[in-house]
């Protein structure tokens, strides 16, 4: 077998209960310019079914032609947790519960975000959670425990991130550690920074020039439930205005958090409205994927939460959910990919080769 083709990989046939083997070779493969990759916290397969189920039998996440799963395990616990999860997603090597960006002995390990960076390309982060929480976190920031909100903040001023959406203001210019305002230090960097209003995503379309961060609230943002609606527009307009950033390509990390706390919370309702928000955003992302050609898009999660499963009683448009945790779980975790370099997804492989597959792809010929 010729050495340039990667390891045989399955890929379920739909509607036939066969598999098929095939082959990827790296002469033919397609390489993105840009990559999308959306992580629906706590988003198993039993929480797409219910968004699906819920909503008239559809979600967009039905458009992805390649299906992949991922093994979740972190390095000192079957049972990962989101930070351990998303630092494998962004720096490649599985660590402890709790760690945002370092390895098992608490060591910085570079993360994706700023490895794109130095290749010139355009980056941005999208959470329906504070933007220094657990997945965000772990795209841009080092720190050895997950909860040093603040610590974590101080390492926005450290990158050269384009474009961010999210709550937590309040651990940038009401901080108990120190008296630093970090958003006029971020306006001295030149960005703009404000709360977020619809109307000011129309301005970042035009303003390839500058930057950019958004303040949703100034803790945790309320709940799709609650009127929440900026995740689908915000990753629209932050996918065009990164179009229009860099002549290199981008990388952007969106996150449906609060799938995750409606499975904490033992909610079906509250997850299946996070699901359809988280849903909505993926059909943008989608459809400028299809018009330009050039960008993968990959959705996933971290790990499952709940132990949700759908039960008797159950039918379409009203869904009866239970629950066997109000924790995480340990079961595989889907991995949808669409666009130029989306056959590597298929197969089943740990959660540390999303970040393996995506450097490869972008050409950034980095080792950890």
């Amino acid at each position: 077998m010729k050495k340039n083709l990667l390891a045989i990989s399955l890929i379920i046939l739909a509607g036939c209960g066969t598999t098929q083997q095939t082959t990827v070779d790296h002469n033919t493969l397609r390489r993105p310019k840009n990559i999308v990759l959306l992580i629906g916290d706590g988003m198993g397969l039993t929480q797409i079914s219910a968004g699906l189920y819920a909503n008239n039998n559809r979600l967009n996440i039905e458009r992805f032609p390649v299906i992949g799963l991922h093994k979740a395990y972190s390095a000192n616990d079957l049972i990962t947790d989101s930070a351990a999860g998303a630092t494998a997603f962004a720096c490649g090597k599985k660590t402890y519960n709790g760690a945002i960006g370092v390895n098992t002995d608490t060591l910085p390990i570079p993360n994706i975000l700023e490895q794109a960076e130095l290749h010139g390309m355009a980056t941005g982060l999208i959470a329906t959670s504070t933007i220094v929480h657990a997945t965000p976190a772990a795209f841009i920031a080092h720190n050895k425990l997950r909860q040093n909100y603040e610590d974590i903040a101080t390492d926005f001023l450290k990158t050269d991130i384009d474009y961010f959406v999210g709550g937590g203001e309040q651990f940038f210019n009401k901080r108990k550690l120190d008296s630093r305002d970090l958003i006029q230090e971020l306006k001295a960097k030149g960005y703009t920074v404000s709360d977020y209003h619809q109307n000011d995503l129309d301005k970042i379309v035009l303003n390839k020039n500058m930057k950019f961060g958004f303040f949703t609230a100034d803790e945790d943002p309320p709940t799709a439930g609650q009127g929440r609606d900026y995740l689908p527009l915000a990753s629209d307009k932050g996918v065009r205005y990164l179009q229009r950033r860099s002549d290199v390509g981008y990388f952007m990390m969106i996150e449906g958090s609060q799938i995750d706390w409606g499975g904490h919370a033992n909610n079906t309702q509250y997850i299946i409205n996070e699901m359809l928000d988280f849903d909505q955003a993926i059909g943008r992302v989608l459809d400028l994927a299809e018009k330009d050609g050039q960008t993968l898009v990959i959705v996933t999660a971290d790990h499952e939460c709940g132990g949700f499963s759908i039960n008797y009683g159950s039918k379409m448009g009203k869904i009866e959910g239970k629950f066997t945790t109000d924790g995480h779980t340990g079961d595989l975790v889907p991995v949808f990919a669409y666009g130029p370099g989306a056959e590597l997804f298929s197969g089943i492989y740990e959660n540390t080769a999303i970040y393996d597959k995506m450097v490869q792809l972008l050409g950034l010929n980095v080792s950890n």
